[in-house]
């Protein structure tokens, strides 16, 4: 097996798709945070100001997702079509949400009837909230493990055993980070009455996301016991997670000093260390088996060719600065708070 830098190519394969999810879960997070408030915002007025602060990148940020996928079937095509075909509702379901959502954001300001614009901004903030929770419950069946036989193949029979215990409890910590992220970053972009609103709730969005993270952890430590076995092997590796409990304490901390630019930074970091904890867990796993462990797919089950992943390599490291680039340029742009125009949404 080929290796660069020491490292084979599945596994660099790997590096790549976490890195790209994790871009992904950092900037679209906050546009689902920040559409989570949405119905919070009573008037008018400051529900144009929170959407024209999403309204830039909201787009750019949807980027990531497109490029992870493309990732994902360029890379290990197999879990590709395992875990969309095996998580084929929620994924449905994932994307009418996200095209309900860009509609939103999109119609609302087409017509000034009160009716018309209550119709978008409540379609608007329930697609935010579902696909926050969404994603998290993907996430918490990749690593509670899917009914997946030898071959891969979905072996389930219940149509709604996705939302598990374990699933729902990541889905309803997602939402409450994301809409901690997403406060901060309205925070960081409004002023006067709307800023203090908002001041106000995201105190409990915080309290909430703690409250369901200890639980999440409790559960998985006593329910799935299988999943801390990589930490227990390498103690060394602890310090991740003691990483992301410092990160999560230092949030509220950060709030109560009126620093939300350090909250939404450290909310960032609390996401980028959940998400390593995760890929720690898995490695080199890509998707657990409920049926048995003899059936988990690894990364080597699931790769393309070596001569495939070394020419696509290639390509990300000459592409994703031009991406990341991009992106910097685009936040550099439109810093600052939202001023809204003639031609605001």
């Amino acid at each position: 097996m080929e290796t660069f830098l020491g490292i084979d190519f599945p596994t660099w394969w790997f590096l790549v798709l976490g890195a790209l999810f994790t871009g992904y879960a950092i900037l679209d997070g906050f546009d689902f945070g920040a559409g989570a408030w949405h119905l919070f915002l009573r008037d008018e007025t400051s529900r144009r100001v929170a959407l024209n602060a999403i309204g830039p990148v909201w787009d750019g940020n949807e980027v990531w997702l497109v490029i992870g996928f493309g990732a994902m079937f360029a890379g290990f095509p197999i879990m590709y079509a395992s875990l969309l075909s095996s998580m084929y509702i929620p994924f449905i379901l994932f994307l009418i949400l996200i095209i309900f959502r860009a509609v939103s954001i999109e119609f609302r300001g087409k017509e000034k009837m009160k009716w018309w614009r209550n119709l978008w901004d409540v379609l608007y903030s329930f697609s935010s909230i579902m696909l926050a929770f969404l994603l998290g419950v993907v996430l918490g069946n990749v690593i509670g493990g899917i009914p997946v036989n030898e071959n891969f193949e979905y072996q389930g029979s219940n149509i709604l055993e996705f939302f598990n215990l374990f699933s729902v409890l990541t889905g309803l910590t997602l939402l409450f980070l994301f809409m901690t992220h997403g406060g901060s970053y309205l925070i960081l972009k409004t002023e006067g009455v709307l800023c203090q609103r908002l001041m106000g709730l995201i105190k409990w969005s915080i309290y909430l996301f703690i409250f369901f993270f200890i639980i999440l952890t409790v559960y998985t430590l006593t329910g799935l016991p299988h999943l801390s076995d990589k930490f227990r092997e390498n103690p060394i590796l602890l310090g991740i997670p003691l990483a992301a409990f410092l990160s999560i304490a230092n949030i509220p901390r950060l709030e109560r000093k009126n620093n939300y630019l350090g909250a939404f930074l450290f909310s960032s970091l609390t996401m980028s260390l959940m998400l390593i904890t995760a890929a720690i867990e898995l490695y080199p796993e890509l998707l657990v088996s409920s049926v048995s462990p003899m059936y988990n797919m690894t990364i080597y089950d699931a790769a393309s060719s070596d001569k495939s992943l070394g020419i696509m390599l290639t390509i990300v490291v000459i592409g994703l600065p031009l991406v990341v680039t991009y992106t910097f340029i685009v936040y550099r742009t439109f810093m600052g708070k939202v001023k809204l125009e003639e031609d605001s949404y």
